[in-house]
């Protein structure tokens, strides 16, 4: 099956488990807080739609998506793909690409690219700066696994070039700002992860 290009109205972001609770037992924790707070802004400019599971941590800036926040709900299930999110995708038959990062990349992430790569109606893109565990060696054997499954693995700086894609469009002036006023973060966010 050929896989489908990043392409922002077909592209949904999946937010998992940043919760404040697991702050303190996570691996870089910080920095995958800041990597979501990049791909929040992200969305804004290329109007992504994304969903958010779990109480997320305040220090996440969801309630700068509006109306681009299509869930946030609580779950009990490992996996992201609850009730609530199988409809908000029905709802969407156009997505054919997921984005997803959070935490932990062993547990939630990993049975969440499970679920979605099993329906074989997604392709699932895992942000590698994005992810993290309690135990940082999680983390690679997850990523792999994940790879190994199916899903493709990218930065939050390329999946956000992939969905930009061409510097002739009008959003680009606030891309390319975003990316320049990310810079630094994005570099210490991979020292610390990658």
């Amino acid at each position: 099956m050929p896989v489908p290009t990043l392409v922002p109205a077909n592209t949904l972001f999946f937010l998992c488990d940043i919760q404040t609770k697991f702050q303190p037992a996570i691996h870089g924790y910080e920095h995958v807080v800041a990597t979501a707070n990049k791909l929040i802004k992200l969305a804004k400019i290329l109007d992504i739609e994304r969903t958010a599971l779990g109480p997320i941590d305040p220090a996440i800036d969801l309630p700068a998506l509006g109306d681009q926040l299509i869930l946030n709900s609580d779950k009990t299930l490992f996996s992201m793909l609850t009730a609530d999110v199988k409809a908000a995708l029905d709802a969407r038959p156009a997505v054919n690409s997921i984005v997803i990062f959070g935490i932990e990349s062993h547990v939630c992430v990993l049975q969440t690219v499970l679920s979605l790569l099993e329906s074989q109606k997604y392709t699932v893109h895992v942000v590698a700066d994005g992810i993290s565990s309690c135990n940082a060696f999680e983390v690679p054997i997850a990523t792999h696994r994940m790879r190994q499954e199916g899903a493709i693995i990218g930065t939050s700086e390329s999946i956000a070039f992939q969905l930009m894609k061409d510097a002739g469009l009008p959003q680009f002036k606030a891309f390319s700002k975003f990316i320049k006023e990310d810079k630094e973060s994005t570099r210490r966010v991979g020292q610390a992860l990658l």
